[in-house]
């Protein structure tokens, strides 16, 4: 089973993180902390900086020594994730949470899918514990991607097919784009 799960998930996983990293890379430094209009700093909204920290302290807790230990490390502290951060203190956590996930399941082997972990003191399967993540991952991504958009504005450049392009991009033979909607 590993060869028909792992490699695609491993490839589903690095295409929610492609599409995360090309929507950042079209805003600035600046916009990583900027709040929607009607919400501020102070209150604590999920800017991009927010964002991307939690996603990489969620990847860090859950897959550091993941078949041993359970997937929410006492010094995690989630809440602090929610709190204002610098571009590139959040940078460096998203790192850390790929660089853990991504050496884990090169790991991982048949036996290991059926095994047990353990998350906030309940008990999955891993490959539960692998699709919850892969749920957890995309619903940020496409947080990031929207507030990318919505910051960069009409300088955006579409990371999927764009409107009105469909049938051209149809009549091409597939280009090799993990995330092209």
């Amino acid at each position: 089973m590993t060869d028909l799960f792992l490699p695609p998930l491993h490839a589903r996983f690095s295409a929610y993180r492609a599409l995360a990293e090309a929507a950042l890379a079209q805003v600035d430094d600046d916009a990583w902390n900027r709040a929607l209009p009607g919400e501020t700093s102070a209150e604590g909204e999920n800017t991009l900086a927010v964002i991307v920290r939690h996603v990489g302290g969620n990847l860090t807790s859950r897959f550091t020594d993941f078949l041993t230990t359970d997937g929410e490390k006492p010094d995690r502290h989630r809440d602090r994730e929610f709190e204002p951060v610098t571009p590139g203190d959040a940078r460096a956590a998203w790192k850390r949470g790929w660089t853990a996930l991504l050496t884990t399941l090169d790991a991982l082997t048949d036996a290991d899918l059926s095994r047990t972990v353990t998350i906030r003191q309940q008990p999955h399967t891993v490959f539960d514990a692998l699709l919850r993540s892969l749920a957890h991952v995309s619903s940020h991504v496409g947080q990031i991607v929207l507030l990318a958009k919505h910051h960069a504005g009409p300088g955006w450049t579409p990371l999927t097919i764009p409107r009105g392009q469909s049938e051209t991009y149809q009549a091409q033979p597939f280009v090799g784009s993990a995330f092209r909607g």
